[in-house]
């Protein structure tokens, strides 16, 4: 009895209904088990991931254009901030918004100013000096624009909306001369 266990290796499982201890299977016996589990697993998690994936893209492309059409309307504004002129040069604000945001189709932009006295006395009007601020408080001029636009999504999600409405809105004071 002693020398049939003996000729028998302990790497050897197959001889043996329960394997004993310290015994190795062989690599084909392991996998005769779980063949295919990996593939069925790729199978459910890969239309997961696939959309993952593409939530991801659709997300840096809303956030890219929105920071363009932020960054539209401060171009605006700083265009509008260089003079008292160019203060009141609306059209010409406008457009070096629009055309700041060159990859956004449909930039719309609304261009405005203000005023308000240093002392944050009474706001005067910006086109006359009929309403002066007192003495020794200035007039400040202000820039204002906004800007807009609606960008499509490529892929539309339930219970996303099928259009997203991006705003920017930038105001800057008028350099004094």
């Amino acid at each position: 009895m002693t020398n049939v266990i003996n000729n028998h290796s302990r790497n050897d499982c197959t001889a043996h209904s329960a394997r004993p201890r310290g015994c190795v299977p062989a690599p084909r016996a392991r996998m005769r088990h779980d063949a295919g589990q990996a593939l069925v697993e790729l199978a459910l998690v890969f239309p997961l991931f696939i959309l993952l994936l593409l939530g991801a893209a659709e997300f840096g492309r809303l956030a890219y254009a929105a920071i363009e059409i932020s960054n539209a309307a401060r171009a605006g504004a700083a265009y509008g901030a260089q003079t008292n002129i160019t203060a009141s040069d609306f059209g010409n604000i406008e457009l070096a918004a629009t055309q700041d945001a060159p990859n956004v189709s449909g930039v719309t932009a609304t261009a405005t100013n203000f005023c308000t006295c240093s002392s944050g006395a009474a706001t005067p009007d910006c086109t006359t000096a009929l309403t002066p601020c007192p003495s020794p408080a200035r007039i400040q001029e202000y820039v204002q624009v906004n800007t807009t636009a609606t960008v499509d999504p490529l892929f539309h999600y339930p219970g996303l909306p099928s259009t997203f409405t991006l705003t920017g809105q930038a105001i800057m004071r008028v350099e004094q001369q």
